[in-house]
């Protein structure tokens, strides 16, 4: 009779532990699933984050400043820790967001319930302190769409023969490319350089070149440039 009781009480306090579990562990986002770090230097992180139709990405902790530069949207749903999962508002395409994750980490799971892929690429700022870096300005064909204590985003469309005038690069950032095509490069003091990026490539972009690019092939190119504070 004691033997039984130990064994039904071991159960049923088995089934305790086993409830009280997280059924899934939190990791760093660069370990998430679909998460792929895809380029690193002592200023940011780029994550290339492409999560298939019916898949999910599993509990993860954001901790880092981050841009996100949306490359396809879908239906999909976002779960907190320890909250329900909640259907996620889309985003217009070529679209970018900046996230304070350093001031208020979050750990949560995405899940694509949608058709279409999703796709997104990420940009971590592995340095704290906002004021490093002076970013630029630019003018005609750039369209600044988010500015703030640590970075500034311009997005440059571009139709086929169209071009944007020379800029200066300031402070050093990240390129990343919503709609590719041939394009090419004029820099003071060096030949043209013809480029053919296509759509989900990023670039990292030093400080200091001056650059004008103009559209030499038969499709409408996009870009997303950022420059770090």
């Amino acid at each position: 009779m004691t033997m039984k009781c130990t064994a039904a009480a071991l159960l049923l306090s088995l089934g305790i532990a086993l409830e009280a579990a997280p059924q899934r562990a939190e990791v760093p986002v660069e370990e998430a699933s679909y998460h792929v770090p895809a380029f690193r230097n002592d200023l940011v992180t780029v994550l290339n984050v492409y999560i298939p139709s019916g898949r999910e990405s599993g509990f993860h902790r954001h901790s880092l400043d981050s841009v996100g530069v949306l490359l396809s949207d879908t239906d999909r749903t976002g779960q907190v820790l320890g909250a329900e999962a909640v259907v996620t508002p889309r985003r217009g395409r070529g679209s970018a967001n900046f996230t304070a994750y350093a001031r208020e980490p979050l750990v949560h799971s995405v899940a694509v319930t949608g058709e279409a892929p999703f796709h997104n690429i990420v940009v971590e700022l592995m340095y704290g302190e906002s004021g490093r870096f002076t970013a630029g300005t630019r003018g005609e064909g750039y369209t600044q769409i988010l500015d703030n204590e640590r970075v500034r985003v311009w997005r440059l469309a571009l139709e086929p023969g169209q071009s944007a005038p020379a800029i200066t690069q300031r402070a050093p950032g990240v390129r990343v490319v919503i709609d590719g095509g041939e394009l090419v490069e004029s820099v003071p003091g060096r030949p043209d350089r013809a480029k053919a990026p296509r759509s989900g490539d990023f670039f990292w972009q030093d400080a200091g070149e001056t650059r004008a690019v103009r559209n030499a092939g038969s499709t409408r190119i996009e870009l997303v440039e950022l420059e770090l504070k």
